[in-house]
């Protein structure tokens, strides 16, 4: 489907997305254990607030691969939408989880250092895990690159436009996440490097400051972007006038008077529709109608997976009869 990001290949979507949100985990983990043994042995505030950044990490990717393995269970009767809008409350949970657990910590961390000062060990092995990290945290990041850029150019839409409007919040943390760590990694490093050569702990401060003032920054574009598919998000513009152009094609519809999209899931999206019918079309025609209209609309849009269309009188109907011309 071509014109929007904020569609996705409902066959090859979510396993990307898994794979991408694993490769992300198991390189923090390893990531945050030895930032933080480096950082206890350097004394770097800096260093620990790497450590915190990549626990927090960690988290977030925990919470986003359960997500993705909520979010794909099947409609039921309780759910009778299923269950896809799930998977931004917990990456919304994992934004959270950024904020409390990576930000929060680097800015005390670096007032902390500020008031108080700290003593600076030898930084060789905190420069090793630095460059270490700074590997793994870019293969991390290259998985979710190449994601993006093949879904965007699936869609033939640019890689910017496809990460701001993707509803795969999973793979848009993950990139925003590793981008952020190297990031840090950068300050860190350059906070260790002034530390040693001036003497002063101001400059690692300066670097847990900057570090947590990023990670604000991360939490909250994504805290956003999962808010907005909670609230209700609909198909791009482009997208919702192929839908009427669809609908109206069909045989027996005259035209749509209100139409409504709602984006439900990476793959998953609902249309509903007021919808005038011919005036001499018989119950059958319009069943038929209907259905003709469903199955055009899941052809063309494999997103859609609800259609409700409600047969509406037209304007021109409606006034004949007295009542309110808009319905």
């Amino acid at each position: 489907m071509a014109d929007t990001g904020d569609t996705a290949d409902a066959k090859n979507g979510g396993g990307d997305s898994t794979f991408t949100v694993l490769v992300a985990a198991f390189a923090n983990l390893g990531i945050a254990v030895a930032k933080a043994v480096a950082g206890v042995i350097s004394g770097s505030s800096a260093m620990l607030s790497e450590a915190a950044h990549s626990v927090a990490d960690t988290v977030t990717e925990v919470l986003l691969l359960t997500s993705l393995k909520r979010s794909v269970r099947p409609a039921d009767e309780d759910h009778p939408l299923g269950h896809g809008p799930e998977r931004y409350v917990w990456a919304l949970l994992a934004a959270v989880a950024t904020f409390v657990g990576g930000a929060v910590f680097s800015l005390y961390d670096g007032i902390h250092t500020l008031t108080h000062g700290e003593d600076l060990g030898d930084p060789l092995v905190s420069y090793i895990v630095l460059a270490v990290a700074f590997v793994l945290e870019g293969y991390s990041l290259r998985t979710g690159l190449r994601q993006v850029r093949g879904e965007a150019a699936h869609h033939r839409v640019s890689f910017g436009r496809y990460l701001r409007r993707t509803p795969d919040t999973a793979v848009k943390a993950v990139v925003m996440e590793d981008s952020a760590a190297l990031a840090g990694l950068l300050l860190a490093a350059g906070g260790l490097l002034g530390g040693q050569l001036t003497g002063s702990g101001v400059w690692d401060a300066v670097a847990s400051l900057c570090i947590g003032a990023l990670l604000l920054y991360v939490a909250w574009v994504l805290g956003r972007s999962n808010v907005e598919f909670l609230v209700g998000r609909p198909l791009p513009r482009t997208v919702r006038d192929r839908i009427r152009a669809e609908l109206v094609a069909v045989e027996h519809i005259e035209a749509v008077l209100e139409l409504t999209t709602l984006v439900q899931g990476p793959s998953e999206a609902l249309v509903a529709a007021k919808v005038d019918f011919r005036d001499v079309s018989t119950a059958a025609q319009i069943e038929w109608a209907c259905e003709r209209a469903e199955q055009r609309l899941r052809e063309e849009f494999p997103i859609v997976r609800r259609v409700y269309l409600d047969p509406t009188p037209g304007f021109a109907q409606r006034r004949s009869e007295g009542l309110n011309p808009w319905p």
